[in-house]
């Protein structure tokens, strides 16, 4: 049965889940209380990037399912189930930054005119429900009745609209019978095909959140500290990596070495449950080790580039790829970032290419020269630097970048060349986890 859903916030989370819904059948409004974001919406333009997102924003605006407002409050009294999908970013003090959602809370509370479903989406520690409960208790002088669930996401930025679509599980935490059966037919599509739907409470259904981003996280720092390893003692990570993969208890998945985790999640996400852990009394060191070991990994990076090019001071650096994962243009927390920050205060000049996330990188380092090509990057410079896997570095022409660059000197933090062809055109280079000349799988 088609139900009238708000979401409140169309930052990633938002959009992509609002759209997702409204997809399902659902008659959805995405607020906002910056009219800027509003306004652009409502003209057609997606403020994100995000493969298929354009497309079922446009397919459901058209068929009447899908709006965009900056009336919130008229937003929250005309929905049955409010989503909260504002951002909760890290705080100076390593927890997240709930002032957004407690300024939800407050607004749904002084809007309640009827029984409603207050959903959050938002990723929140635990025992938030609890806060975001008694603020909208406080806000509500009538007496309309509410349910509070916990619906945590499992986006993956570059390939979200197909997660949110197609999924690997619901999760479902809330107090009440009513609740979960409500919500399981805003999921119907889902629940038809067979999708999990995992119903708890909501301090578990929250602690699912992060101890799945935590534990992602943890395997990325983990095949990252082996692939140093394989360095010193002359192993390829990447035999080490897929063979460990063909075990089904482990599997392949994020046993990619690279230069470290960034993004809007992990980063956030493994502080926020450390300082929870830290609070309880109950640490988690091994999360501790994997933030730890991932801001090491980037500066490692930066000291084999330095290596390789015998220092930065007055030398000409391209640098491909800016965003910290492919198909996204997102570089919060991009091991660019960090690479980024040496080279220029080291004296660098820095050629950047980024096919999608150059705009945004703009803003943290201004007096970097974008420019829109690679070859145009790599023209006349003392040394190159892989940060992106991008597609289309991954069939870099090697005779045409070393005839274009002064110097030919690469390091490879993806491991998307050959070291055997690298060798055979004369460059000098590094990766992450293989010996120069190895063979690949």
């Amino acid at each position: 049965m088609m139900k009238q859903i708000t979401f409140i916030g169309t930052g990633y989370v938002g959009l992509v889940s609002g759209a997702g819904i409204s997809d399902f059948g659902h008659k959805v409004v995405c607020a906002d209380i910056d009219d800027k974001k509003i306004d652009a919406l409502q003209n057609g333009e997606i403020p994100i990037y995000e493969p298929g997102l354009k497309e079922i924003v446009d397919r459901n605006v058209n068929a009447g399912r899908l709006s965009f407002t900056s009336d919130v409050d008229g937003a929250i009294q005309a929905a049955e189930v409010i989503f909260i999908a504002v951002g909760t970013p890290q705080s100076d003090n390593g927890e997240a930054d709930l002032s957004a959602v407690k300024a939800v809370a407050k607004t749904i509370g002084r809007n309640l005119n009827g029984y409603k479903i207050v959903c959050t989406k938002s990723t929140v520690p635990i025992g938030t429900g609890e806060m975001v409960r008694s603020i909208i208790d406080g806000e509500n002088t009538t007496e309309n009745q509410f349910d509070y669930v916990s619906n945590p996401e499992f986006l993956r930025e570059g390939s979200a609209v197909k997660d949110f679509l197609w999924p690997d599980r619901v999760v479902i935490g809330t107090e009440t019978e009513k609740a979960f059966d409500i919500l399981k037919d805003v999921y119907r599509p889902l629940y038809i095909n067979e999708t999990p739907m995992i119903h708890t409470n909501v301090k578990t259904a929250e602690m699912i959140k992060y101890a799945s981003n935590a534990f992602l996280a943890l395997k990325i720092s983990y095949i990252n500290e082996i692939a140093n390893l394989c360095e010193a003692v002359d192993a390829d990570v990447h035999i080490v990596a897929k063979t460990m993969g063909i075990d089904g208890r482990i599997s392949p998945k994020f046993l990619h070495p690279g230069p470290g985790y960034g993004g809007s999640c992990f980063p956030k996400d493994t502080h926020a449950l450390a300082t929870i852990a830290e609070k309880e009394g109950s640490p988690l060191k091994t999360i501790e080790a994997a933030i730890v070991t991932n801001d090491s990994q980037k500066v490692r990076m930066v000291n084999k580039l330095r290596t390789l090019t015998g220092g930065f001071k007055g030398k000409t650096i391209a640098v491909l790829g800016l965003a910290f994962k492919p198909q996204t243009d997102d570089v919060r927390e991009s091991a660019s970032v960090t690479m980024l920050e040496f080279l220029t205060e080291e004296g660098a000049n820095v050629n950047a290419y980024d096919p999608i996330a150059a705009e945004n990188m703009k803003q943290k380092f201004p007096n970097v020269t974008y420019v829109p090509s690679w070859e145009e990057a790599v023209s006349n410079a003392d040394g190159m630097v892989i940060m992106t896997e991008w597609n289309e570095f991954r069939g870099l022409n090697l005779d045409t970048l070393k005839s274009l660059m002064k110097t030919p000197t690469v390091l490879d933090t993806r491991n998307i060349l050959s070291p055997t062809a690298l060798k055979k055109a004369g460059f000098m280079f590094d990766n992450v986890g293989r010996p120069n000349g190895s063979k690949t799988l």
